[in-house]
């Protein structure tokens, strides 16, 4: 008997749950439909669901439904006050396929599930062949749950402020005031409420969730930050997921987390910079008038060029008030390098920014400040889950020496944020993802991932052991699973969501022509 059917039979109270996770331990993968859909019992009261209205402007699929669960502020204090949590499903359509419940897990932090469900989720009905329930909330603090804000100033709840871009001469000392004076007025208005948007709660919330559905077991998609929440999720309940797939997956060094992620976007960047590269060298863009340059090795000179040429003199923009910078142009890089279909763009702001007479315009991410809920999340859910370095621990020499290395970011992955000066209430204590666990767990990742590169994810997949394989995608871009990836990949995710049949060990998707369902 594994440690972890030891520490779940620990945790049984009834001989009949002994049977039950005794059997989830040893059975194929591959179970009949719905075995694990039986009622669990009364744990939570039943949701009222409804309509859902559509969130940010997205068409929300026929059948897309929503409603608000209740949870504790605290789960120490479990009856004390509560806050509402956004849930959203879009139930198969069709019952007699059905094997069960899947969890949608956003990114971000601090994206919605409900967009996420109505971005996807008829896409995911049909690669899943109606297996599932599809089910997905909106993390606290985020679209329909309860919210907070620390009354950020507008100007400093723009994504160039709030991401810590050094001065153009490499200096910090504008990041490091803007910082602390975040960290002070999240820690002044931001209340418990704020100090609740943690990994912890938003896997307890989940677990919540999963009793209001009345479901012994889910299976798990989790894309990007959502592939962390999930494997917690599964370190924490491993007797309560079926499947999981973590999607483009970050290094889970509990002593890190985000801290690490956020260092980790600087060779991630350099990775897939290439990629863009090569798309903006090739001839194919001569006659869209995007060819910035004859060979891709004179791609990245040309535009680190072109940001100190910005950095020097800021070039009018078509949004009043807002120029576009050199640091605005590295944003608009780091933005784009996430999808292919983002470098037409780019390769236009570009185009745009070396033409004397021409207007460059930003992204609306850029151009315009988020509402102060928004900007506060970002903060608080990257600053809650580990204690980050102090201000004196050496932030400028570790920028400088990140600038000089990975040129693209400037310095901006090593640099200093509100997580610096951030109080917490208690010593955060991150959960460990480790080999303990069911062998359920299913990888995608590509080769050039710029938020969470490919070195990060074989920690993870180091970390897991064997209750996991990887499927790894000969591509660049984030988010692999009916997203920027590949035929091959999605086949592969599709068949283990819907079988549980795994590739017998960690595999290759490549990228060419024909690579429709083989793995190599």
């Amino acid at each position: 008997m594994t440690n972890w059917t030891r520490k779940a039979l620990l945790r049984t109270l009834s001989a009949t749950a002994v049977a039950a996770t005794l059997a989830a331990a040893v059975a194929p993968a591959d179970v009949s439909p719905a075995v694990h859909s039986r009622p669990a019992g009364p744990v939570a009261a039943p949701l009222a669901w409804h309509p859902c209205e559509p969130p940010g402007g997205v068409v929300v699929p026929a059948g897309q439904e929503c409603a608000e669960l209740r949870v504790p502020l605290d789960y120490g204090d479990p009856g004390g006050p509560t806050v509402a949590v956004g849930v959203t499903r879009l139930r198969t359509d069709r019952p007699d396929a059905r094997r069960g419940t899947l969890f949608v897990i956003p990114g971000g932090p601090g994206s919605s599930g409900v967009q996420r469900l109505a971005q996807k989720g008829e896409a995911l009905r049909a690669a899943t062949a109606g297996a599932y329930d599809l089910v997905s909330l909106d993390p606290r603090g985020v679209g329909s749950s309860t919210r907070a804000n620390c009354r950020i100033p507008e100007a400093d709840r723009h994504l160039m402020t709030l991401r810590s871009w050094p001065a153009p001469d490499g200096s910090i000392a504008a990041n490091t005031q803007r910082s602390r004076r975040t960290a002070e007025l999240c820690a002044r208005n931001g209340g418990p409420v704020l100090r609740s948007f943690t990994t912890g709660n938003e896997v307890r919330d989940l677990d919540r969730l999963r009793g209001a559905l009345g479901e012994r077991k889910v299976s798990i998609w989790g894309s990007s930050y959502g592939s962390y929440v999930g494997a917690v999720y599964a370190q924490e309940h491993p007797a309560r997921v079926d499947r999981l797939v973590l999607d483009s997956t970050g290094d889970p060094d509990p002593g890190r987390v985000a801290y690490g992620w956020l260092a980790n976007m600087a060779p991630g960047a350099a990775e897939r910079f290439p990629d863009f590269a090569a798309w903006a060298a090739d001839p194919a863009r001569e006659a869209e008038g995007l060819r910035l340059a004859r060979r891709p090795g004179d791609v990245q000179p040309l535009f680190l060029a072109l940001a100190r040429q910005l950095d020097r003199h800021p070039k009018v923009s078509d949004v009043p008030g807002t120029p576009l910078t050199g640091n605005m142009l590295r944003q608009a890089l780091q933005n784009a390098l996430y999808s292919d279909a983002a470098f037409a763009p780019l390769a236009r702001l570009v185009k745009a920014a070396q033409d004397p007479q021409g207007r460059p315009s930003p992204t609306p991410d850029l151009a315009r400040p988020m509402p102060d809920e928004d900007a506060s999340l970002m903060v608080a859910a990257i600053c809650n889950d580990v204690r980050w370095p102090g201000p004196a621990t050496g932030y400028a020499r570790r920028v400088a020496a990140d600038r000089a290395r990975y040129p693209l970011t400037a310095g901006m992955p090593a640099n200093i944020t509100p997580c610096a000066f951030w109080k917490q209430d208690e010593e955060p204590r991150p959960t460990r993802i480790t080999d303990e666990g069911p062998s359920n767990v299913l990888m995608i990742q590509s080769l050039r991932d710029p938020s969470t590169p490919y070195a990060g994810a074989l920690k993870m997949r180091s970390a897991l052991g064997a209750r996991a394989r990887m499927v790894t995608v000969e591509r660049g871009g984030h988010g692999m699973y009916l997203g920027n990836g590949n035929a091959c990949g999605d086949r592969v995710v599709s068949d283990f969501l819907v079988t549980g049949k795994r590739p017998g060990r960690d595999t290759h998707c490549p990228n060419r022509p024909g690579a429709t369902g083989g793995v190599s």
